[in-house]
Protein backbone atom coordinates (compact mmCIF):
# COMPACT_ATOMS: atom_id res chain seq x y z
CA UNK A 1 0.00 0.00 0.00
CA UNK A 2 1.48 3.21 -1.05
CA UNK A 3 2.37 5.80 2.25
CA UNK A 4 -0.04 8.76 1.75
CA UNK A 5 1.60 11.96 1.06
CA UNK A 6 1.26 13.72 4.76
CA UNK A 7 3.17 10.65 5.92
CA UNK A 8 6.07 9.96 3.41
CA UNK A 9 6.54 13.89 3.75
CA UNK A 10 6.63 14.16 7.34
CA UNK A 11 9.49 16.33 8.73
CA UNK A 12 12.40 13.80 9.87
CA UNK A 13 14.51 17.18 11.70
CA UNK A 14 13.94 20.08 13.48
CA UNK A 15 15.11 21.86 10.64
CA UNK A 16 12.53 20.64 8.16
CA UNK A 17 9.80 21.94 10.16
CA UNK A 18 8.41 25.02 8.46
CA UNK A 19 6.54 27.87 10.14
CA UNK A 20 7.65 27.22 13.68
CA UNK A 21 11.07 29.02 14.06
CA UNK A 22 11.12 29.78 17.38
CA UNK A 23 9.87 26.33 19.08
CA UNK A 24 12.65 24.74 16.69
CA UNK A 25 14.89 27.54 18.13
CA UNK A 26 14.12 26.63 21.72
CA UNK A 27 13.93 22.64 21.63
CA UNK A 28 17.14 22.77 18.86
CA UNK A 29 18.99 24.44 22.07
CA UNK A 30 17.69 22.17 24.70
CA UNK A 31 18.56 19.25 22.76
CA UNK A 32 22.05 20.79 22.46
CA UNK A 33 22.58 21.28 25.90
CA UNK A 34 20.85 18.34 27.24
CA UNK A 35 17.90 19.59 28.91
CA UNK A 36 14.43 18.23 27.73
CA UNK A 37 12.15 19.43 29.53
CA UNK A 38 10.05 16.43 31.81
CA UNK A 39 6.56 17.34 30.42
CA UNK A 40 5.55 19.73 27.44
CA UNK A 41 2.52 20.95 26.37
CA UNK A 42 1.90 21.82 22.55
CA UNK A 43 -1.02 23.47 21.25
CA UNK A 44 -2.07 25.11 18.33
CA UNK A 45 -4.27 24.43 15.04
CA UNK A 46 -4.83 21.27 13.10
CA UNK A 47 -2.00 20.13 10.94
CA UNK A 48 0.33 22.55 12.11
CA UNK A 49 3.35 19.81 13.69
CA UNK A 50 2.13 19.68 17.21
CA UNK A 51 2.43 15.70 16.76
CA UNK A 52 5.27 15.89 14.77
CA UNK A 53 7.21 17.72 17.06
CA UNK A 54 6.60 15.16 20.21
CA UNK A 55 7.54 12.74 17.84
CA UNK A 56 10.99 14.47 17.15
CA UNK A 57 11.06 14.75 20.78
CA UNK A 58 10.82 11.39 21.61
CA UNK A 59 14.02 10.70 18.42
CA UNK A 60 15.97 13.54 20.70
CA UNK A 61 15.26 11.57 23.88
CA UNK A 62 16.37 8.34 22.59
CA UNK A 63 18.86 8.53 19.19
CA UNK A 64 21.54 6.55 20.28
CA UNK A 65 24.53 8.72 17.87
CA UNK A 66 23.37 11.75 20.10
CA UNK A 67 24.15 9.50 23.14
CA UNK A 68 27.47 8.37 21.97
CA UNK A 69 28.83 10.94 19.36
CA UNK A 70 29.05 14.54 21.20
CA UNK A 71 30.28 16.77 18.58
CA UNK A 72 26.85 15.19 16.28
CA UNK A 73 24.86 16.17 19.61
CA UNK A 74 25.54 19.44 19.02
CA UNK A 75 23.23 19.84 15.85
CA UNK A 76 20.32 19.60 18.37
CA UNK A 77 18.38 16.80 15.71
CA UNK A 78 18.19 13.47 15.69
CA UNK A 79 20.47 11.34 13.42
CA UNK A 80 16.93 9.11 11.76
CA UNK A 81 19.33 6.48 10.83
CA UNK A 82 19.77 4.16 14.70
CA UNK A 83 17.45 1.09 15.69
CA UNK A 84 16.00 3.83 17.85
CA UNK A 85 14.86 6.99 15.59
CA UNK A 86 13.90 4.40 13.14
CA UNK A 87 12.02 2.61 15.61
CA UNK A 88 9.85 5.66 16.39
CA UNK A 89 9.68 6.58 12.40
CA UNK A 90 8.32 3.50 12.12
CA UNK A 91 6.06 3.82 15.01
CA UNK A 92 7.46 0.23 16.26
CA UNK A 93 9.10 1.81 19.35
CA UNK A 94 8.09 0.11 22.66
CA UNK A 95 9.63 3.20 24.46
CA UNK A 96 7.23 5.47 22.53
CA UNK A 97 3.47 5.61 23.59
CA UNK A 98 0.94 7.23 22.03
CA UNK A 99 -2.20 7.61 23.21
CA UNK A 100 -5.32 9.57 21.72
CA UNK A 101 -7.21 11.02 24.11
CA UNK A 102 -10.37 11.67 22.52
CA UNK A 103 -10.96 7.61 22.76
CA UNK A 104 -8.90 7.08 25.63
CA UNK A 105 -10.19 9.67 27.94
CA UNK A 106 -11.40 8.18 31.15
CA UNK A 107 -9.66 7.57 34.52
CA UNK A 108 -8.97 3.84 33.84
CA UNK A 109 -7.00 4.87 30.95
CA UNK A 110 -4.69 7.38 32.92
CA UNK A 111 -4.31 4.71 35.61
CA UNK A 112 -2.75 1.95 33.20
CA UNK A 113 -0.38 5.27 32.04
CA UNK A 114 0.53 5.63 35.86
CA UNK A 115 1.58 1.93 35.91
CA UNK A 116 3.14 2.19 32.73
CA UNK A 117 5.49 5.07 34.00
CA UNK A 118 7.24 2.62 36.62
CA UNK A 119 8.54 1.04 34.18
CA UNK A 120 11.52 1.13 32.50
CA UNK A 121 12.59 1.86 29.10
CA UNK A 122 12.99 -1.54 27.09
CA UNK A 123 14.99 -0.17 24.76
CA UNK A 124 16.51 3.36 24.36
CA UNK A 125 17.28 5.80 27.36
CA UNK A 126 13.83 7.31 27.81
CA UNK A 127 10.37 6.60 27.86
CA UNK A 128 7.67 8.95 25.86
CA UNK A 129 4.51 9.14 26.33
CA UNK A 130 2.50 11.80 23.44
CA UNK A 131 -1.04 12.12 24.73
CA UNK A 132 -2.90 13.56 21.58
CA UNK A 133 -5.81 15.56 21.86
CA UNK A 134 -5.14 16.24 25.38
CA UNK A 135 -8.97 18.33 26.11
CA UNK A 136 -10.88 15.44 25.19
CA UNK A 137 -9.40 14.08 29.01
CA UNK A 138 -12.12 13.98 31.24
CA UNK A 139 -11.78 16.01 34.83
CA UNK A 140 -10.91 12.68 36.82
CA UNK A 141 -8.31 11.70 34.63
CA UNK A 142 -6.69 15.00 34.25
CA UNK A 143 -6.85 14.56 38.12
CA UNK A 144 -5.13 11.20 37.73
CA UNK A 145 -2.48 12.36 35.42
CA UNK A 146 -1.56 14.97 37.37
CA UNK A 147 0.33 13.13 40.18
CA UNK A 148 2.21 11.42 37.26
CA UNK A 149 3.39 15.17 36.33
CA UNK A 150 4.24 16.38 39.82
CA UNK A 151 6.71 13.62 40.34
CA UNK A 152 7.72 11.90 37.01
CA UNK A 153 10.40 8.75 36.98
CA UNK A 154 14.46 10.69 35.65
CA UNK A 155 13.31 8.53 32.19
CA UNK A 156 10.14 9.65 31.78
CA UNK A 157 9.35 12.51 29.27
CA UNK A 158 5.31 13.17 29.13
CA UNK A 159 3.82 15.52 25.85
CA UNK A 160 0.33 16.74 25.82
CA UNK A 161 -0.55 18.21 22.05
CA UNK A 162 -4.03 19.82 22.10
CA UNK A 163 -5.78 22.32 19.36
CA UNK A 164 -7.62 23.28 22.68
CA UNK A 165 -5.36 24.90 25.27
CA UNK A 166 -7.97 27.03 27.05
CA UNK A 167 -9.58 23.51 27.88
CA UNK A 168 -6.19 22.19 29.54
CA UNK A 169 -6.47 22.84 33.44
CA UNK A 170 -4.45 25.43 34.82
CA UNK A 171 -2.59 22.30 37.11
CA UNK A 172 -1.26 20.44 34.45
CA UNK A 173 -0.33 23.34 32.07
CA UNK A 174 1.82 24.97 35.19
CA UNK A 175 3.78 21.86 35.04
CA UNK A 176 4.82 21.94 31.91
CA UNK A 177 6.74 23.80 28.84
CA UNK A 178 4.45 25.02 26.78
CA UNK A 179 4.53 25.80 22.94
CA UNK A 180 1.61 27.33 20.76
CA UNK A 181 1.98 26.43 17.35
CA UNK A 182 0.81 28.67 14.71
CA UNK A 183 -0.94 28.45 11.68
CA UNK A 184 1.28 27.75 8.71
CA UNK A 185 1.67 30.97 6.10
CA UNK A 186 0.45 30.60 2.42
CA UNK A 187 3.73 31.35 1.23
CA UNK A 188 5.19 27.93 3.31
CA UNK A 189 2.49 25.65 2.29
CA UNK A 190 2.47 26.50 -1.55
CA UNK A 191 6.84 26.00 -1.26
CA UNK A 192 6.41 22.66 0.71
CA UNK A 193 3.73 21.78 -1.73
CA UNK A 194 5.72 22.44 -4.81
CA UNK A 195 8.47 20.72 -3.43
CA UNK A 196 6.31 17.66 -2.87
CA UNK A 197 4.83 18.00 -7.11
CA UNK A 198 8.65 17.95 -7.79
CA UNK A 199 9.89 15.19 -5.75
CA UNK A 200 6.36 13.04 -6.74
CA UNK A 201 7.04 13.93 -10.55
CA UNK A 202 3.56 15.53 -10.70
CA UNK A 203 2.47 18.53 -12.73
CA UNK A 204 -0.12 20.99 -10.83
CA UNK A 205 -0.59 24.76 -12.01
CA UNK A 206 0.83 27.34 -9.76
CA UNK A 207 -3.31 28.62 -9.48
CA UNK A 208 -4.47 24.93 -8.89
CA UNK A 209 -1.41 24.83 -5.75
CA UNK A 210 -2.14 28.03 -4.35
CA UNK A 211 -6.16 27.08 -3.82
CA UNK A 212 -5.18 24.12 -2.13
CA UNK A 213 -2.68 25.98 0.21
CA UNK A 214 -5.52 28.22 0.43
CA UNK A 215 -8.58 25.90 1.50
CA UNK A 216 -5.74 24.01 3.78
CA UNK A 217 -6.12 27.38 6.39
CA UNK A 218 -2.85 27.10 7.90
CA UNK A 219 -2.95 23.06 7.92
CA UNK A 220 0.31 21.54 6.29
CA UNK A 221 -2.12 18.24 6.99
CA UNK A 222 -4.86 19.38 5.26
CA UNK A 223 -2.58 20.62 1.96
CA UNK A 224 -1.12 17.29 1.23
CA UNK A 225 -4.29 14.94 1.99
CA UNK A 226 -5.62 17.30 -1.21
CA UNK A 227 -2.87 17.18 -2.78
CA UNK A 228 -2.79 13.13 -2.11
CA UNK A 229 -6.58 13.09 -3.65
CA UNK A 230 -6.02 14.84 -6.48
CA UNK A 231 -3.09 13.03 -7.69
CA UNK A 232 -5.09 9.70 -7.34
CA UNK A 233 -7.57 10.97 -10.25
CA UNK A 234 -4.55 9.79 -12.39
CA UNK A 235 -4.81 13.44 -14.48
CA UNK A 236 -1.32 14.43 -16.34
CA UNK A 237 -1.48 18.02 -14.37
CA UNK A 238 -3.52 19.52 -11.44
CA UNK A 239 -5.56 22.30 -13.10
CA UNK A 240 -7.44 24.82 -10.81
CA UNK A 241 -11.05 23.71 -12.37
CA UNK A 242 -9.91 20.05 -11.03
CA UNK A 243 -9.07 21.73 -7.23
CA UNK A 244 -12.36 23.95 -7.59
CA UNK A 245 -14.80 20.83 -8.73
CA UNK A 246 -13.14 18.65 -5.70
CA UNK A 247 -13.73 21.17 -2.74
CA UNK A 248 -16.57 22.84 -4.34
CA UNK A 249 -14.76 26.32 -3.56
CA UNK A 250 -14.36 28.82 -6.81
CA UNK A 251 -10.43 29.85 -7.06
CA UNK A 252 -8.94 33.07 -6.16
CA UNK A 253 -9.52 35.07 -9.27
CA UNK A 254 -13.09 34.39 -9.45
CA UNK A 255 -13.55 35.52 -5.85
CA UNK A 256 -11.79 38.45 -6.48
CA UNK A 257 -13.37 39.53 -9.74
CA UNK A 258 -17.08 38.61 -7.63
CA UNK A 259 -16.31 41.55 -4.81
CA UNK A 260 -15.27 43.88 -7.54
CA UNK A 261 -18.62 43.70 -8.58
CA UNK A 262 -20.23 44.32 -4.94
CA UNK A 263 -17.94 46.92 -4.13
CA UNK A 264 -18.75 48.47 -7.56
CA UNK A 265 -22.33 48.17 -7.19
CA UNK A 266 -22.66 46.16 -10.71
CA UNK A 267 -26.04 44.17 -9.02
CA UNK A 268 -27.48 42.96 -12.46
CA UNK A 269 -23.51 40.85 -13.04
CA UNK A 270 -23.25 40.36 -9.40
CA UNK A 271 -26.30 37.97 -9.94
CA UNK A 272 -25.41 36.74 -13.16
CA UNK A 273 -22.53 35.23 -11.69
CA UNK A 274 -23.53 34.28 -8.67
CA UNK A 275 -25.80 32.07 -10.55
CA UNK A 276 -23.18 30.68 -12.58
CA UNK A 277 -21.36 29.78 -9.30
CA UNK A 278 -24.18 27.92 -8.04
CA UNK A 279 -25.22 26.49 -11.44
CA UNK A 280 -21.52 25.39 -11.52
CA UNK A 281 -21.94 22.81 -8.79
CA UNK A 282 -19.89 24.91 -5.97
CA UNK A 283 -20.37 25.24 -2.24
CA UNK A 284 -22.55 28.48 -1.89
CA UNK A 285 -21.99 28.77 2.04
CA UNK A 286 -18.58 28.24 1.59
CA UNK A 287 -18.62 30.92 -1.58
CA UNK A 288 -20.29 33.56 1.15
CA UNK A 289 -17.67 32.74 4.10
CA UNK A 290 -14.83 33.65 1.26
CA UNK A 291 -16.29 36.65 0.23
CA UNK A 292 -16.73 37.94 3.51
CA UNK A 293 -13.18 37.14 4.39
CA UNK A 294 -12.06 39.05 1.22
CA UNK A 295 -14.21 41.96 1.75
CA UNK A 296 -12.67 42.14 5.17
CA UNK A 297 -9.29 42.17 4.24
CA UNK A 298 -9.97 44.98 1.81
CA UNK A 299 -11.80 46.77 4.29
CA UNK A 300 -9.08 46.18 7.09
CA UNK A 301 -6.39 47.22 4.43
CA UNK A 302 -8.38 50.46 3.36
CA UNK A 303 -8.59 52.27 6.87
CA UNK A 304 -5.17 50.41 8.18
CA UNK A 305 -2.61 50.39 5.13
CA UNK A 306 -0.16 48.90 7.02
CA UNK A 307 -1.85 45.54 7.69
CA UNK A 308 -0.44 44.86 4.11
CA UNK A 309 2.77 43.63 6.07
CA UNK A 310 0.49 40.89 8.29
CA UNK A 311 -1.48 39.82 5.23
CA UNK A 312 1.64 38.78 3.28
CA UNK A 313 1.32 35.45 5.04
CA UNK A 314 -1.64 34.50 4.38
CA UNK A 315 -1.96 35.94 1.01
CA UNK A 316 0.18 35.47 -2.20
CA UNK A 317 1.86 38.51 -3.90
CA UNK A 318 -0.40 38.38 -6.80
CA UNK A 319 -3.76 38.12 -4.27
CA UNK A 320 -2.85 40.61 -1.98
CA UNK A 321 -1.64 42.73 -4.94
CA UNK A 322 -5.81 42.32 -5.88
CA UNK A 323 -7.03 43.02 -2.84
CA UNK A 324 -5.00 46.07 -2.39
CA UNK A 325 -6.58 47.50 -5.29
CA UNK A 326 -10.03 46.73 -4.38
CA UNK A 327 -9.19 48.43 -0.76
CA UNK A 328 -9.12 51.58 -2.37
CA UNK A 329 -12.48 51.38 -3.54
CA UNK A 330 -14.25 50.63 -0.32
CA UNK A 331 -16.03 53.22 1.42
CA UNK A 332 -17.87 53.33 4.20
CA UNK A 333 -21.21 52.14 2.70
CA UNK A 334 -19.67 49.12 2.24
CA UNK A 335 -19.63 48.36 5.84
CA UNK A 336 -23.36 47.62 5.70
CA UNK A 337 -22.64 45.04 3.22
CA UNK A 338 -20.67 43.19 5.38
CA UNK A 339 -23.18 42.97 7.97
CA UNK A 340 -26.04 42.06 5.73
CA UNK A 341 -23.66 39.07 4.55
CA UNK A 342 -22.66 38.09 7.65
CA UNK A 343 -26.31 38.03 8.50
CA UNK A 344 -27.14 36.32 5.22
CA UNK A 345 -24.85 33.49 6.23
CA UNK A 346 -25.51 32.82 9.61
CA UNK A 347 -29.38 32.28 7.57
CA UNK A 348 -28.24 29.96 4.42
CA UNK A 349 -26.37 27.43 6.68
CA UNK A 350 -29.62 26.04 8.52
CA UNK A 351 -31.76 27.43 4.41
CA UNK A 352 -32.97 24.77 2.47
CA UNK A 353 -32.66 27.19 -0.61
CA UNK A 354 -29.11 28.96 0.88
CA UNK A 355 -28.81 31.04 -2.16
CA UNK A 356 -32.00 33.16 -1.08
CA UNK A 357 -30.74 35.25 2.00
CA UNK A 358 -27.59 36.08 -0.04
CA UNK A 359 -29.36 36.92 -3.52
CA UNK A 360 -31.45 39.16 -1.15
CA UNK A 361 -28.47 41.18 0.91
CA UNK A 362 -26.81 41.81 -2.51
CA UNK A 363 -30.05 43.05 -4.17
CA UNK A 364 -30.70 45.43 -0.77
CA UNK A 365 -27.25 46.86 -0.89
CA UNK A 366 -26.26 47.16 -4.15
CA UNK A 367 -30.15 48.44 -5.79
Amino acid sequence: MALAIYRKYRPATFEDLLGQEQIVSILKEAAKQEKLAHAYLLAGPRGTGKTTTARLIAKIANCEKRANDPAFREKGEPCNECAACRHIDEGSSMDVIEIDAASNRGIDEMRNLKESVRLSPAEGRSKVFIIDEAHMLTKEAFNALLKTLEEPPSYVVLILATTEAERIPSTIASRTQQFHFRRISLTDIVGKLEHIAKEEKMKATKEALDLIASSAEGSFRDAESLLDQLVSFGKKEIQLEDVEKTIGKVGFHKLSEFAGLLLEKKLDLALKTLSEIQDGGYDIVQFTKDVLRYLRHTAVLHYSPDMEKMFARELTEEHLAMIVTHGKLFKEEHIGLIKSLIKAYSEMRYSQFPIIPLEVAIVENLK
